[in-house]
């Protein structure tokens, strides 16, 4: 089974490097282009040439010139030129900097932060407070029946070495349990990925820690999230942990889809190595709100 498991993993980590080169390839633009949503529910993207306190004059590819009342916009964002997709805007992916859980080398920018939510007890707050640190803080609210709160609280630094193409992330995640002594818990990181915020792969490697004693071995991390249309997203993310005299490896396959103001992650986890004898998949279930800018 140990051979297998490496195998295995030798075996993910080239389709993720493959992956890598074929998916994370993206060009950059020039041109800062805009969003703007209006009352009616419409939506116009291209360059502003005109804008004032009454009236915006926005060239659209499609429509050519055209002049929006500023009393009938409801919203207006900057659009990444990658977003553009044979002449539609693709979604934002409101959770580029992590895959299910994990994080990646990628960061929040200045202003922006979601809630994440997973299977109702699972919830953090993650905000940018530059446009390489970030910071969240997380709660599974046990205290509503009586019994000990774990906390936490998880700051990250991203740092871009080549735009859209390698990013290297390290943070931490610091935790207790409120209502029990010596409940100490955590995990110190570093990442890198390699590709854009909507195609690419992540090799992470950690170290965690219960109550001051850390762990003797690393926990590899092997990440894939994959663009497959203007909504959706493929996401795999998988573990490598030691299990004493074997090892044990916990594999993902699922989704995203992507909405103007929410997201929605699913898939499932697949237990394997160690004691597990029995072939499993645990449901994962949870949705992201942005906030800010």
């Amino acid at each position: 089974m140990k051979n297998l498991l490496y195998h295995l993993c030798a075996m993910l980590s080239i389709v993720l490097l493959f992956s890598a080169y074929a998916y994370g390839q993206e060009t950059e633009g020039d041109e800062i282009l805009w969003n703007i949503e209006t009352a009616d529910g419409n939506e116009y993207f291209g360059k502003i040439l005109k804008r004032d306190p009454n009236e915006i004059v926005l060239e659209t590819e499609n429509l050519g010139i055209i002049t929006i009342r500023m009393d009938q916009v409801r919203s207006m964002r900057v659009v990444n030129p990658q977003q553009i997709i044979d002449g539609e805007v693709w979604m934002e992916n409101p959770q580029a900097a992590r895959y299910f859980w994990a994080p990646n080398g990628y960061g929040l920018k200045r202003g922006e932060g979601y809630y994440q939510n997973v299977w109702v007890m699972f919830n953090q707050v993650s905000v940018g407070v530059t446009d390489n640190f970030s910071v969240g803080f997380g709660v599974f609210p046990t205290f509503f029946f009586g019994g000990p709160t774990p906390i936490w609280i998880t700051p990250k630094v991203s740092i871009p070495i080549k735009k859209d193409k390698v990013n290297v992330g390290l943070g931490a995640l610091v935790g207790t349990v409120v209502g029990e002594e010596g409940t100490g818990f955590g995990l110190a990181y570093g990442v890198t990925t390699f590709g854009s915020r909507d195609k690419n792969v992540n090799i992470g490697l950690g170290y965690g820690f219960v109550d001051g004693e850390w762990a003797n071995t690393p926990t590899i991390t092997m990440s894939a999230m994959i663009r497959t249309g203007r909504r959706g997203y493929f996401v795999t993310e998988n573990y490598l942990l030691d299990a004493g005299e074997s090892n044990f490896v916990l594999l993902s396959l699922g989704g995203r889809v992507v909405w103007s103001r929410i997201s929605l992650d699913f898939g499932g986890f697949i237990p394997a190595g160690g004691d597990v004898d029995t072939f499993i998949i645990v449901p994962w279930l949870g949705f992201v709100v942005p906030f800010g800018r």
